[in-house]
């Protein structure tokens, strides 16, 4: 069994886009999704220092963003098992066919928008907890009315809380234990990211998910989700509750994974996967960060997943809204027509004028999902291309 996984915050590096844009079409589908989100993921991803990614705001549609650049690469068809660590479930949410790519952008816009916003409104930050006894590290948390915030396994739990409160735990650490500050705007998956959850909690009231087409965890108790409208619920509530990498990972040796790839930018999951798997039998592990990862992350595809023999289904593609407005098909385009990378579908009207919408792969149209007058939002489901999903 194949885990495919997808890192979150924290993970980003200056530059670790660079070599993705080589690809035929990467720039342009950057474009396309920066034009979703409001930043501009291309030069996030190419030019940006490090203290720029690391601005909230940004980095968690970037990280999004370039694990399904990369994923777009890969025949994941048969792929059993997708995961993502915080921001990375909401791209782990559009592998499983829950969300499409573009909706998981946005959404990754909003939610790293409005958790910088909550940054803002008071002092807070994380610490990472390493080592020490598990019970006496959550007693010390709650002493100092501090939160574990993720609890990643491995022997790692990041508290986070107000400043003043960061220092006192940096002063009395747990026994055996070392304190790391790490360098983030506030307090994630805490409730000083309450707005923040009610913001997201609005747009995402506003989409339509669909079932999960293959195993996905949750960070919420490391538990399968079994349908679409619940995975929404918990990415949002996920925001202001406490990462379970650690649930995840025990998910991951119950099930029996033999085989875990990372998405880009990767190594930190990698790391906490081979640290915890390995005395129930160490998965092979693929980190994939640049287009030359890619033979070995498709050959670990191909001897992981699916069962023996299995063929995959060829997947439909999905068309998404561009903008807010009323969309029109173009004329005489009909269910079962043939279409070409790049041809028109229609154009919604918007208060700025018509927007094009057009096909972003080849194959047959095989369903309409708004039809002629229907009001259309961004990142919402238009047209299907391809087979069956």
């Amino acid at each position: 069994m194949l885990a495919v996984l997808s890192p979150g915050q924290g993970s980003q590096k200056p530059g670790f886009l660079t070599p993705w844009l080589a690809l035929g079409g990467a720039e342009s589908r950057l474009r396309w999704w920066s034009a979703l989100t409001g930043v501009d993921l291309v030069r996030l991803g190419t030019e940006a220092d490090a203290d720029e990614i690391r601005d909230t705001a940004r980095t968690q549609p970037l990280l999004v963003a370039s694990a399904l650049l990369a994923a777009e690469q890969l025949p994941l068809h048969d792929v059993n098992l997708v995961a993502g660590h915080s921001v990375g479930e909401l791209a782990a949410a559009a592998l499983a066919g829950v969300l499409s790519a573009e909706t998981a952008i946005a959404l990754a816009g909003v939610r790293g928008r409005e958790m910088a916003a909550a940054c803002a409104l008071e002092p807070t930050g994380m610490a990472a907890v390493l080592g020490g006894d598990p019970d006496e590290v959550l007693a010390a948390l709650a002493t100092h009315g501090l939160h574990p915030a993720n609890r990643n396994g491995g022997g790692q739990v990041v508290a986070a809380g107000a400043l003043d409160a960061l220092d006192k735990l940096a002063a009395e650490p747990p026994a055996k234990a070392r304190i790391v500050r790490l360098k983030v705007a506030g307090a994630f998956h805490t409730p000083y990211m309450g707005t923040a959850e009610q913001a997201l909690a609005a747009v995402a009231a506003g989409i339509t998910p669909s079932a999960p087409a293959r195993i996905l965890l949750s960070d919420l108790d490391g538990a399968p989700v079994q349908h679409g409208r619940e995975l929404v619920q918990r990415l949002v509530r996920q925001v202001t509750a406490p990462v379970r990498w650690d649930l995840c990972m025990r998910t991951l040796a119950d099930l029996g994974v033999t085989g875990v790839l990372e998405l880009p930018p990767a190594g930190t999951l990698a790391g906490l996967v081979k640290r915890e798997l390995r005395a129930t039998g160490k998965p092979e592990i693929v980190t994939l960060n640049t287009p030359d990862d890619l033979p070995a992350a498709r050959d670990l595809i191909a001897r992981h997943s699916g069962p023996p023999g299995h063929r995959p289904a060829p997947r439909s593609r999905v068309v998404v809204a561009p903008a807010v407005g009323v969309f029109t098909p173009a004329k005489g385009l009909t269910e079962g027509t043939g279409l070409c990378t790049g041809e028109v579908l229609g154009h919604v009207a918007t208060r700025q004028g018509p927007v094009e919408v057009t096909a972003h792969d080849s194959g047959p149209l095989t369903e309409w999902l708004a039809h002629h007058d229907d009001p259309v939002a961004p990142g919402q489901p238009i047209a299907r291309i391809g087979g069956q999903a």
